[in-house]
């Protein structure tokens, strides 16, 4: 059978064998516990303490604590993912059997917070690394200690990047001719001319 949130394809097992472990929470503490992942996937991260009180009572060992919450991410990430709707969310994992009351408390939590998700995920995906900040200057090199007359300009150029994780700010330096500076720039251009006819 297949899913619009799964991209109109099977359900993966892992989902179908986690939702039976949801079921296990009562349908207050379920929405609680969405309200956590919801939390964690707009990058503002996850109460682990909390999850764990929130599922002392279905008596849940750490890896059901970790499937709940990767299921949980899973199923809100790919239904903004392939914008589904919260009353086709919640028609199709009832159908997997998750039961009613705790597909209502997800998906009125999906539906609140689903705009935010899909612009969260569209800032973060197709993301190799981000340039933070850009420094230069232009050094003239009269001569050096193995030529007499140099009389040549180099650019320094300091790159401040980011990687796609958000991990720490990374600075690469480095020097090119003048010659090579222009073949740069002149390609750069060209890059930016493509991206800007794409949008």
């Amino acid at each position: 059978m297949r899913f619009r949130f799964c991209g109109d394809l099977d359900c993966p097992d892992w989902v179908l064998a986690e939702i039976s472990t949801l079921a296990k929470l009562s349908s207050v503490k379920m929405k609680l516990l969405c309200a956590q992942v919801l939390k964690d996937l707009h990058g503002e991260g996850i109460d682990y303490d909390k999850v764990a009180k929130l599922t002392a009572d279905a008596k849940f060992e750490s890896g059901d604590i970790k499937a709940s919450v990767a299921v949980l991410s899973f199923i809100f990430s790919s239904a903004a993912k392939h914008d589904v709707d919260s009353e086709s969310l919640s028609s199709e994992l009832q159908q997997l059997g998750l039961p009613k009351e705790h597909t209502t408390g997800l998906c009125k939590s999906y539906e609140d917070k689903h705009s935010a998700l899909q612009d969260k995920l569209r800032e973060t995906s197709l993301r190799l690394g981000r340039l933070k900040a850009v420094a230069w200057r232009v050094d003239y090199t009269l001569s050096s200690s193995e030529l007499r007359e140099v009389n040549e300009p180099t650019v320094q150029l300091k790159l401040d990047s980011q990687g796609a994780a958000s991990g720490p700010t990374e600075t690469t330096v480095f020097s090119v001719s003048a010659d090579k500076f222009r073949v740069l720039l002149t390609e750069l251009k060209q890059a930016q001319t493509m991206m800007n006819s794409l949008q």
